[in-house]
């Protein structure tokens, strides 16, 4: 293990996360430092945090990107931050209710609906951002994109009202989680930061047997979520093997097969695999 793999060390960043420090490199200072001079910044941050931003940063220079960065001609670029961000986590962390006009893909529009927000969801593999909520009247969890909501406004409403439809919220959702548990080959230890970089959009728990020095990694995934579990695991390849998770399992194996055969490694799945790959219902 090298010097820089040692900094990003998964345990020496548990211990530091348990004492509340936060390390920053000097890159990072710099980064933060050049895009706070983005227009969008003054939408992201209150004015205080923004000043307070760049009170700590005002020893740092910013990153010249001007001679190392050259932009071409691409596609236009979906922009990460959304204007309604900032006032839904308001409602959100006020427990608050809702009024929510939004508009469907066939263009039709639904005016003051009420409900109560609970999470704000950000796809990425749509890279759009959702805003999940309780819609009172059909008494539906519902998952609407920011882009879609014409406006909301917050709505007075009874606070144990609010955490009860929360709390049954909370508990729907916990059902719909799986648990998929990857193992990293002690070989690739040495890639620990690459390996959870690619998987940091997922909640997770990692935990260290010192006796193999095996890493193991429980990954929590919503039923929609499994696909680009799956799209992360093959680009990680042979540097990690699903343990648990038999959904993910069958996909991994069948992946496997397919490119096996069309390589001409192998000629046909032997009834073991198929087993496998199609177990009974």
């Amino acid at each position: 293990m090298n010097l820089f793999e040692k900094i990003f060390n998964y345990q020496i960043i548990s211990r530091l996360d348990d004492s509340g420090t936060f390390m920053v490199t000097a890159h990072e200072r710099a980064w933060l430092k050049t895009v706070l001079e983005h227009p969008a910044a003054s939408e992201a941050f209150t004015p205080e945090t923004l000043a307070k931003l760049a009170a700590l940063l005002a020893e740092d220079e910013a990153m010249d990107t001007g001679a190392h960065l050259i932009e071409k001609a691409r596609s236009r670029e979906k922009q990460v931050y959304h204007s309604l961000l900032r006032p839904l986590r308001r409602l959100i962390m006020n427990r608050s209710g809702i009024r929510v006009t939004h508009a469907l893909k066939s263009g039709q529009v639904y005016s003051n609906q009420l409900g109560v927000p609970y999470r704000l969801e950000y796809s990425m593999v749509k890279r759009e951002w959702y805003l999940l909520w309780h819609h009172i009247r059909n008494r539906a969890f519902m998952s609407t994109k920011l882009d879609n909501i014409l406006s909301v406004t917050e709505q007075e409403l009874p606070l144990e009202r609010v955490s009860d439809i929360l709390t049954r919220i909370s508990e729907t959702l916990e059902n719909r989680k799986a648990e998929v548990l990857v193992q990293i080959i002690p070989q690739y230890n040495q890639e620990m930061s690459r390996i959870l970089y690619a998987l940091c959009c997922f909640d997770k728990e990692v935990q260290y047997d010192v006796q193999t020095d095996t890493y193991t990694v429980k990954v929590c995934v919503m039923g929609d979520e499994r696909e680009f579990l799956l799209s992360k695991l093959r680009f990680l390849g042979k540097r990690v093997r699903v343990l648990e998770g038999e959904y993910v399992k069958r996909r991994m194996l069948e992946a496997s097969v397919k490119a096996l055969e069309r390589y001409g490694v192998v000629e046909e799945v032997t009834d073991r695999d198929e087993d496998a790959l199609n177990p009974a219902q």
